[in-house]
């Protein structure tokens, strides 16, 4: 079972950068699908990016692609969402979920058992 915090959260401008992170517990991470979700104000929950615990692929939301990119380091059971030329419609609060490899990563936030609380990240001038 993990336990996932993330943290890097906070404010930053139009055209800045963000990197967060999320740190795990437990057993299997590094046999785990690790996806990054956001939520923002009124809005559902939707999945952004996510790595496969299986062989390292990685998968992007038209939205996100070319601005951030996900990486994990299993070693020091974190993993990392590097946000670039962030615009303020990426505001929201940003989540890490974990679930035992499937082969391939997905974006369905009720494939993902294990949640951190979120962080805050707010783009804006």
């Amino acid at each position: 079972q993990l336990q996932l915090v993330e943290s890097g959260g906070g404010l930053v401008q139009p055209g800045g950068s963000l990197r967060l992170s999320c740190t795990a517990s437990g057993f299997g991470y590094g046999y785990a699908d690790i996806g990054w979700f956001r939520q923002a104000p009124g809005l559902e929950r939707e999945g952004i990016s996510c790595i496969s615990g299986t062989d390292g692929s990685t998968n992007y939301a038209d939205s996100v692609k070319g601005r951030f990119t996900i990486t994990r380091n299993n070693a020091k059971n974190l993993m990392y969402l590097q946000m670039n030329s962030l615009k303020p419609e990426d505001t929201g609060v940003y989540y890490c979920a974990a679930v035992p490899a499937r082969g391939q990563c997905g974006f369905h936030r009720g494939a993902y058992r294990f949640w951190g609380m979120g962080t805050q990240v707010t783009v804006s001038s």
